[in-house]
């Protein structure tokens, strides 16, 4: 392993254990790069992992969450959205998180059914890999600021970041309900100021970069997560759950 991912590893191994007491968890999975590295992490740590994902029947997520999961070969179970039920939800969850911000009421119905899925195996517990698209140039608008410089990327970064950390507040505040607790060690002040000392060449290479995320996807590669999901473009949670789709139906 090259002396860069090593490090890459060693920091995320710390983040996650100092982040979580519990053995056994669950961890958020759509089969992207982000979710299976955490997985195999977690998996290679000694947790007791759960692989959960959520989405409409015949979702892109939980098609291929399956796929990845024949290689990974973990204990993995799936909720499927009903859209009878979905409505009434998605408005319980608006009411309570009191913002019209969109992104942010999708991420917050996507993880309610999670926090469900989860309190009904006996899980209190569930890790997620929220922040490497932040932290790893993940997002499709760190090609249009790539050319502007590293101070317009880090500025970009920093909003991204402190955006998602309100974020993840409001999704706690949502799973609470079940008494389940959504963990984001990547989000963390250490691991945060520890992949700002990254080049941004390891992250994104220029405005015409699809894949992104390099440094990620070279470390999965490395611990064996399989290439199907290294090698797969972002497909943010919402949009392959096929909560997006719905919720603008319903407004």
């Amino acid at each position: 392993m090259q002396k860069e991912t090593m490090m890459l590893l060693n920091e995320m191994k710390y983040a996650i254990k100092e982040s979580i007491s519990d053995k056994k968890i669950g961890v958020g999975f759509s089969g992207g790069v982000d979710s299976s590295l955490i997985s195999k992490i977690c998996f290679d740590l000694g947790y007791d992992i759960t692989l959960l994902t959520i989405g409409f029947p015949d979702s892109h997520d939980i098609v291929f969450a399956k796929e990845v999961n024949i290689h990974l070969n973990y204990n993995h179970k799936i909720f499927e959205i009903d859209t009878n039920t979905f409505d009434n939800i998605a408005s319980k969850i608006n009411k309570k998180i009191k913002t019209d911000n969109l992104s942010w009421n999708e991420n917050c119905i996507a993880f309610y059914y999670v926090a469900k899925l989860a309190d009904g195996l006996d899980i209190k517990t569930v890790v997620t890999a929220n922040g490497i698209d932040e932290l790893f140039c993940g997002y499709n608008a760190y090609r249009d600021v790539i050319d502007e410089g590293e101070a317009k990327v880090l500025e970009l970064m920093n909003s991204k970041l402190e955006n998602e950390l309100q974020m993840m507040n409001a999704i706690n505040d949502v799973t609470s309900e079940f008494g389940v607790q959504i963990v984001h060690p990547l989000l963390s002040k250490k691991f945060i100021d520890y992949t700002k000392t990254i080049p941004i060449s390891e992250k994104i290479i220029g405005k015409d970069d699809l894949l992104r995320k390099h440094i990620i996807r070279k470390l999965a590669a490395e611990i064996n997560v399989p290439r199907i999901s290294t090698n797969k473009r972002k497909k943010a949670l919402q949009y392959g759950s096929f909560i997006h789709k719905e919720l603008l139906k319903s407004r």
